[in-house]
């Protein structure tokens, strides 16, 4: 059983700043590389990797040491970070061919991709003992600025040995267990949220604009509005003028939403609203949004 839930607003007490670690981050999209930038601020020593070269540069420029496999990446690290796509990117890099990577002694690995509980329980039995999962809430700007919450479960020794690299990433961390896959099911019900409410309010404004009310008075209106979420409002003005690329893209949603519906399976549960939602962004991703931020589903509804 995972313990209850703790909420740790701002750094943990003394925020482990006087501990420099030797922290490999394995993967270099956006929100990997503003994890990176948060380490290298705060003067961990960090390798990164990741599969295609080039996305690294930046950090190099840093003081990063970039290495061309994960074996390479990960060989002196006492933390090894991973901030990868999707559950297939997650397994081949941590547990390649079903099996741990090779790694020294008392090394911890701490997942932070968006990932099903299943697969987050595969991690924890590959790595026992050694294995926190650590999803963040936030944009890759969020993570960049050291504004995200991030999600912690695992054993809490483990937790609380890696207050340096919590201290460093994020402004607010959640206790959630002991059981890793309590962090996953917690993210993807929160993305859930997200993409339910962004999916909402894209039919609201493409309704509002084809009966004719202007942008500007809709903005305004919407903004004041108490029953759209706070976390809808760094949205509104991107669905209202119609999207563009972002950090969330369209088959991101569709693969998170797919995963809360699996998640919603296993215990039994059929979520239609869910199902619907779900075929929002499937549609999105495959009507030539794919490279829009999920509020470009509001293109699905011409004006």
């Amino acid at each position: 059983m995972a313990g209850p839930v703790s909420f740790v607003t701002g750094r943990e007490p003394g925020g482990g700043r006087s501990t420099r670690l030797p922290v490999s981050v394995l993967g270099m999209g956006r929100m990997g590389r503003g994890i990176a930038g948060r380490l290298l601020d705060a003067g961990h020593a960090v390798t990164v990797w990741n599969r295609t070269s080039g996305k690294a540069g930046g950090l190099v420029d840093r003081g990063a040491d970039e290495r061309s496999t994960p074996e390479a990446a990960t060989s002196g690290a006492t933390v090894v970070l991973a901030s990868l796509t999707d559950d297939d990117a997650v397994r081949s890099v941590l547990a390649p061919h079903g099996r741990p990577l090779a790694l020294p002694p008392d090394t911890i690995v701490v997942d932070c991709s968006t990932v099903s509980p299943a697969t987050t329980r595969f991690l924890a039995a590959t790595y026992p003992g050694a294995f926190v999962a650590a999803p963040v809430l936030g944009s890759p700007e969020a993570v960049a600025s050291g504004s995200a919450t991030q999600l912690v479960a695992g054993p809490e020794d483990l937790v609380d040995r890696l207050a340096p690299v919590w201290s460093a990433t994020a402004a607010r961390t959640v206790r959630c267990g002991d059981d890793p896959a309590r962090a996953s099911e917690l993210k993807l019900l929160n993305n859930y949220l997200l993409l339910a409410g962004v999916a909402t309010l894209a039919e609201v404004v493409a309704t509002a604009q084809r009966a004719g009310i202007e942008d500007g008075f809709l903005e305004a209106f919407l903004g004041s509005s108490p029953l759209v979420a706070t976390g809808l409002h760094n949205r509104l003005e991107q669905v209202i003028g119609r999207g563009g690329e972002g950090w969330f893209a369209t088959p991101l949603g569709a693969k998170d939403m797919s995963l809360a519906l699996s998640m919603a399976e296993g215990m039994g549960l059929r979520l239609p609203l869910a199902e619907a939602v779900h075929q929002v962004y499937r549609r999105a991703a495959d009507e030539g949004l794919a490279d829009a931020d999920i509020a470009g589903v509001v293109s699905l509804y011409p004006r």
